[in-house]
């Protein structure tokens, strides 16, 4: 397989610049996924490296070497698209095969790419169907398998998953988490989907706006995010955004006054803020609990009872409302009161432009 970096990797239409500056290393065998909201640039980016968008600037190398003038068909790379541009007329294994066929591969060597291929992805019984004949999840299979015959260097998806149903995209992503270990390969993978990302991800890629917001593991990034963006966009429930006060700042932490009265000192660096700043107080809505000497009081507007867990919508003031994340079991009612406490170490403050202030150790 192999690895791949982006240096100062920028895309322009004209005077539109959609990537904007990217610097990126993908080590061999990694998993790594591009998150983002619509627009963000991340397809674009895939379509650049893919060799299908001309890269307007900066440095594409693919194991050592530059690769922004190599044709896509030479830069060893396989691609699976959103949709599965299956041809009709042709059998699984024609499908599969079909590159191969067009490269000039004899056909004894095609046959047999096609059916170790079909046997790691479960298809070796469906390669004489057409794909009217497959189920949704079956024929992206087989768009996947007609990539592995191909041994390229590094697979690239883009949003391979957004056409099937929630069930099947579950099960895919176990497909593909499965197969990504027994190719032991280089994936690069793009959604828009933040548990897509935290569920795949050896290494997940945050953009937005053309621009890269963090690099990390999926833990990192969702424990230590750099940025209120960040922080919004990976986890779900999304995290509880709280206007605070500066009222302190030592040795210890930050003090910041609470929307409904009270405060809470966070355990992170003051950094370059002071007292009196209007800043960000981030919590997860699994890190509240219900405590009758918490710091918030409210009442209950909404609950989502999904099974295992429950969610909460508590307005603690007239236009502030925390969500609350709870066990299944909890049979707290509609529009009664309810305490809820934090515990300032899995609290999160940003400053005014929206960064992060660093934990203390």
């Amino acid at each position: 397989m192999a690895n791949l970096q982006l240096r100062s990797a920028h895309k322009a239409y004209g005077a539109i610049e959609v990537i904007k500056g990217i610097d990126l290393d993908v080590e061999d065998r990694e998993f790594v996924v591009f998150v983002g909201p619509s627009g963000c640039g991340k397809s674009t980016l895939l379509r650049m490296i893919a060799g299908l968008e001309k890269i307007t600037g900066g440095d594409l190398m693919i194991d050592g070497h530059r690769a922004n003038e190599v044709d896509p068909s030479e830069r060893g790379l396989a691609m699976v698209f959103q949709s599965y541009a299956l041809y009709p007329h042709m059998t699984v294994a024609e499908n599969m095969g079909f590159a191969l066929r067009i490269a000039g591969v004899p056909v004894a060597e095609r046959e047999r790419k096609v059916r170790d291929a079909a046997q790691v992805l479960e298809l070796a019984h469906l390669l004489d169907r057409r794909p009217k004949d497959l189920s949704g999840g079956q024929r992206q299979r087989v768009a996947i398998g007609r990539a592995i015959v191909r041994n390229p260097k590094i697979f690239l998806f883009d949003e391979p998953l957004s056409n099937l149903d929630a069930a099947l995209r579950v099960n895919m992503r176990l497909e593909l988490m499965r197969l990504h270990q027994t190719l032991e390969a280089t994936m690069i993978y793009v959604t828009h989907d933040q548990i897509e990302a935290m569920t795949m991800a050896d290494k997940i890629v945050v953009l937005n706006a053309g621009h890269i917001e963090q690099v990390g593991s999926p833990l990192d990034l969702y424990n230590h995010p750099v940025n209120i963006f960040v922080a919004g966009f990976i986890g779900s429930p999304k995290m509880n955004m709280l206007r605070v006060r500066v009222e302190a700042i030592d040795a210890h932490g930050v003090s910041v006054a609470l929307p409904a009265g009270g405060t809470i000192s966070v355990p992170v660096n003051g950094g370059s803020i002071k007292v009196g700043d209007e800043i960000t107080l981030g919590v997860r809505p699994e890190h509240i609990r219900i405590n009758p000497a918490g710091q918030f009081s409210g009442e209950v507007i909404l609950a989502e009872r999904l099974g295992g867990l429950t969610i909460f919508h508590v307005a603690i003031t007239a236009d502030v409302t925390l969500v609350v994340q709870t066990d299944g079991a909890d049979r707290t009612a509609l529009h009664v009161p309810i305490a809820l406490g934090i515990d300032p170490h899995n609290c999160h403050l940003f400053d005014a432009a929206g960064k992060a202030l660093t934990k203390l150790n």
